[in-house]
């Protein structure tokens, strides 16, 4: 228990500072940690009569509150008020069933499929899990039906007007696990696995950094990182402007505001021979000259700050390389072999982006 002793302390600790200081809050990371939430909102108003305890695949489950039926009868989800250890093949998992601080969640279900294998399992403490690139710590862990891991959440914290997401990433430990693509040191939201166990994505905590090696050399990445079955790099988002080569010619590949909710997809995209098939920029205009002589230029955006107009920022780019076409923002798709195009440099008349609207 001391583990457990210490971290709440911590939190507590973190929570008391967080009061004397302005922390913003930060909906993208809610989104992220709620991911489960979202697939599957246990809604009160369908609790079934409170009941003692619950059969499962993975022993018995006591101090079962709550729980909801599917049409078969089975156990969908529950909510449990005493330690209980799931017999499972990643060892005892002991599902969550109190909470001691505000850093913490309130006691959320297990669930679990139709047929009675575990869904996913918020654990009482942080429980060392064995993946295929090492033991990693987690407060969350979600399953295939098939009873393989799908994803891991190293933290499972609560997001609050008290409790951000500052305060989570201080309790964050710096994991070193091996990748298809290199060895990676960094703080870790979240990695999913395929049903076979090879790694599928990683998403890193915001300001986290690691090198990787990519096809086009090693490359410094943040946000996240996917990959394909078989090891090769699916996607990433780098931390600086890249110069790619593309069907088109040398882009540079950049988005200014990524997408933070997870690393799954990220902006720059691979097929597996490692060919670029989609990027962000705002570095670089197409000219598409038509079989006509028509010419059209497609460039970035420009919109607002998101704290006034005062400063101008750029809406990214985005280019998909896709069966022998090229399609821009998700328009249409201009065929390689009818039209001409040229790459040239942007002349940005914009700043980064800002998020702090104080002052």
């Amino acid at each position: 228990m001391r583990q457990k002793r210490d971290r709440n302390a911590t939190r507590r600790k973190l929570l008391s500072n967080s009061k004397s200081k302005s922390y913003n809050y930060h909906p993208l990371l809610a989104q992220e940690l709620n991911a489960i939430e979202r697939e599957k909102v246990f809604n009160h108003s369908d609790r079934k009569c409170a009941m003692n305890s619950v059969e499962t695949l993975y022993g018995q489950l006591k101090g079962v509150e709550f729980r909801s039926l599917y049409s078969n009868g089975k156990t969908d989800g529950c909510l449990v008020s005493e330690a209980n250890r799931l017999h499972t093949p990643y060892g005892l998992l002991v599902p969550l069933y109190e909470t001691e601080d505000m850093g913490r969640r309130t006691v959320k279900p297990v669930y679990f499929y139709k047929d009675g294998s575990l869904k996913s399992v918020p654990l009482q403490s942080a429980t060392p899990i064995s993946t295929s690139v090492g033991v990693i710590p987690a407060e969350l862990v979600t399953f295939h039906q098939s009873g393989a891991l799908k994803r891991i959440f190293t933290l499972d914290g609560k997001l609050s007007g008290f409790w951000s997401w500052q305060n989570e990433l201080a309790l964050a430990q710096e994991l070193t696990i091996t990748t298809p693509a290199g060895e990676l040191k960094a703080k870790i939201i979240a990695l999913q696995f395929y049903e076979s166990g090879a790694l599928k994505s990683i998403t890193l905590w915001p300001g986290q950094r690691a090198t990787l090696v990519t096809p086009y050399g090693e490359q410094e990445i943040r946000k996240g990182i996917a990959f394909y079955e078989n090891g090769h790099i699916r996607s990433f988002e780098p931390l600086k402007k890249t110069v790619i080569p593309t069907p088109i010619g040398l882009m540079t590949a950049y988005d200014n505001e990524p997408n933070g909710i997870h690393g799954d997809l990220n902006s720059v995209q691979l097929d597996e021979k490692g060919f670029v098939t989609a990027l962000s920029t705002i570095d670089n205009e197409i000219v598409i000259t038509f079989p006509d002589g028509n010419v059209i230029t497609c460039k970035p955006g420009v919109k607002n700050n998101v704290c006034g107009d005062e400063r101008k920022v750029s809406v990214p780019m985005k280019v998909r390389f896709e069966k022998g076409s090229v399609i821009i923002n998700d328009g249409a798709a201009f065929a390689l072999s009818r039209y001409l195009f040229e790459v040239k440099k942007h002349n940005m008349k914009t700043e980064p982006p800002a998020y702090s609207c104080a002052g």
